[in-house]
């Protein structure tokens, strides 16, 4: 499988070991990049994206590597460490910028046949709102099965974690990658997934922008075709 773990830090701490420790087991061809070190650019609202081509973002260049990689995975695992119990800022301008593939616009048809992970960690807490801030958007980039990780480590750097919860790190990474493993192939959307596509839908049959009509109507999405296998 080919796997992409997007880091939304540019040290190694226990959240990138625990993504690359996951990717081991998952096995594949795995492409890594560091925030703010591979893209550091924040969005700057000018909608262009959404309102006429994603083409048009300043930064479509800088972002187009790791785009690229996302659209090749089979895998996609968000990791970031908790910063006052959200995901880094790097992680959040990263995100930001795909606005225009969430669902309620130009979802991108492979991701409902991927997988994903949302990675977190913490010294203490917060690794359960960091672990929602990314799978909010992998949901609205329609992607078929994600899976979340957080755990809080009560240190600063893999060396202060104990064995202890080292042990539960490793049961929690093997039995996400086994799921993974065993799904490779026949990923489904959830029903959750299905429903709101089915309501964007109806809304994308009214009109929210011509250019989003103009995408779902090449896709067939307003007929009786659907981005994921029946």
């Amino acid at each position: 499988m080919k796997i992409v773990i997007i880091n939304g830090q540019s040290h190694t701490g226990t959240t990138c070991h625990i993504a690359r420790q996951l990717a081991e087991k998952i096995g594949g061809d795995v492409t890594e990049f560091f925030l703010p070190r591979d893209f550091h650019d924040y969005c700057v609202g000018c909608m262009q994206c959404i309102l006429k081509d994603e083409k048009r973002c300043p930064h479509y260049e800088t972002l187009r590597p790791i785009t690229e990689a996302m659209d090749a995975a089979d895998v996609i695992i968000l990791a970031s460490p908790v910063y006052v119990y959200h995901v880094t800022g790097a992680m959040k301008t990263f995100l930001d910028h795909y606005g225009y593939r969430w669902l309620i616009h130009r979802p991108v048809e492979s991701m409902f046949g991927k997988q994903a992970v949302s990675i977190s960690t913490s010294a203490a807490a917060g690794e359960k709102s960091a672990c929602r801030d990314m799978a909010d958007s992998l949901f609205f980039w329609g992607v078929g099965k994600t899976y979340r990780l957080g755990m809080h480590v009560f240190a600063h750097n893999w060396a202060g974690v104990s064995e202890k919860r080292k042990q539960a790190i490793d049961q929690k990474t093997t039995r996400i990658a086994e799921k993974i493993r065993s799904r490779k192939g026949h990923v489904k959307p959830s029903l959750k997934t299905k429903l709101y596509f089915c309501f964007v839908r109806l809304l994308q049959k009214k009109g929210i922008s011509e250019v989003d009509k103009s995408y779902w109507t090449q896709k067939g999405w307003l007929g009786s075709a659907r981005p994921w296998k029946s």
